[in-house]
């Protein structure tokens, strides 16, 4: 059942959310307003500065290229400005939020090339952690890598599909594929060491050393139906990392499965547990 924008932001405004929920339009997005004071570009900055270090040797070719070619870095980004570049590589722009947004209008901008980024930056007392996504995670994570083309196909699938996977039951089975992709999605092409590509891994300075580089992370080649039964954790490391050897494995994995089977099998079974899930070998 759809929510509308006024219940929804009484809903936030209750749960003392950060963002602006009752200027939202009927779609759940607001201006950007770009009024950024002298601090916050500073945060941004010192965000960005700070992680690129990380990135420029841990993430994938493909986000380090998507970096240089939207330009993120240098100040808090124009999202109209930002969404021009992006349009012409793959057909995408950014839109504006006040934060998360319901599951429907959600999937309907993935499903139509529209990216929802939070309008608003955290504080310089939340550099390590914080909360709710902010504009740092969802545009510094998300953003450089929609400029590939197969990911982005690949993006635009899953809204177009995962409504229909909640309608059948699969909702939690569905979000686990963004979480495991989207967000902690690793990479290791043949012949090259693992890289991570994953928004949750972008943004954070700690989890993305951890993902990559340290022997305590488990690293699960990639499966989609093994993928979608795995649980996750939200406020702590992963204790499964799952590793593509290609965003075309990736897409074609997507489009080719049977949504409605995988659901069938699995959404009234028990999730398996990441620190023990071994990739295909668990499918039974």
């Amino acid at each position: 059942m759809s929510i509308s924008v006024a219940d929804y932001a009484r809903e936030c405004a209750a749960q003392g959310l950060r963002g602006n929920y009752a200027v939202c339009r009927s779609d759940f997005t607001v201006a950007q307003g770009y009024d950024y004071s002298a601090e916050e570009q500073q945060v941004w900055r010192i965000l960005c500065d700070r992680q690129t270090e990380l990135t420029r040797k841990l993430a994938h070719r493909s986000y380090l290229d998507g970096i240089e070619a939207l330009g993120l870095i240098d100040r808090v980004p124009d999202f109209g400005e930002v969404s021009g570049k992006l349009k012409k590589l793959t057909g995408w722009e950014i839109v504006a939020v006040p934060g998360l947004i319901p599951a429907a209008p959600f999937f309907d901008h993935l499903a139509n090339r529209r990216f929802p980024v939070t309008n608003w930056l955290r504080s310089r007392e939340e550099l390590d952690y914080i909360v709710e996504p902010d504009m740092f995670h969802d545009f510094f994570g998300h953003v450089p890598i929609l400029t590939q083309p197969v990911f982005a196909d690949f993006m635009q699938m899953y809204g177009e599909k995962a409504g229909d996977a909640i309608a059948l039951g699969g909702d939690e089975m569905i979000t686990r594929l963004y979480w495991y992709t989207a967000e902690y999605g690793l990479m290791q092409e043949p012949g090259q060491p693992l890289k991570a590509f994953g928004a949750g891994l972008m943004s954070s300075y700690t989890e993305l050393q951890f993902a990559v580089e340290s022997a305590e992370a488990h690293h699960v080649p990639f499966d989609l139906e093994t993928v979608m039964r795995t649980g996750y954790e939200i406020d702590k490391f992963q204790r499964a990392y799952f590793v593509l050897p290609s965003f075309d494995a990736l897409r074609d994995a997507f489009g080719k499965a049977d949504l409605a089977a995988v659901v069938g099998r699995w959404k009234e079974k028990p999730a398996l547990d990441p620190a023990t899930v071994r990739g295909s070998a668990v499918r039974r």
